[in-house]
């Protein structure tokens, strides 16, 4: 059996996209570039309306929260931490194993190392 060289015929669409492959790329990249602002410019009015919803405080409550606020000093903070960690716990003793001394056992002598080849 025998293969042609053309496979498949051409069609006027298929001469014109390989004489001119613009015809296809430039609407696509077009297309590519205007979603791409479209889509940009969505997500900036998303943000924009979420920071309104954040940032409006009336001035009633601005004077509100400055009224309430209590002066921040960072060594006041640290010893009211240092003396918090120091009130939650109470030395404890705990039971000795039997035939331990109160003091515990003196340590040993460390074991002698077998003579070594020379």
């Amino acid at each position: 059996m025998v293969f042609s060289s053309r496979s498949f015929k051409q069609t006027n669409f298929s001469k014109t996209i390989k004489k001119h492959p613009s015809v296809f790329g430039v609407p696509f990249l077009l297309l590519m570039v205007g979603a791409s602002y479209g889509l940009s410019q969505v997500t900036q009015t998303r943000y924009d309306l979420h920071d309104q919803k954040v940032k409006v405080v009336t001035k009633e409550q601005q004077l509100g929260l400055d009224r309430n606020r209590k002066k921040f000093d960072i060594k006041e903070e640290y010893f009211r931490l240092s003396a918090a960690a120091d009130e939650d716990w109470e030395p404890k003793r705990i039971q000795r194993p039997k035939g331990l001394p109160e003091w515990g056992v003196p340590p040993t002598e460390p074991p002698s190392q077998p003579d070594s080849k020379k």
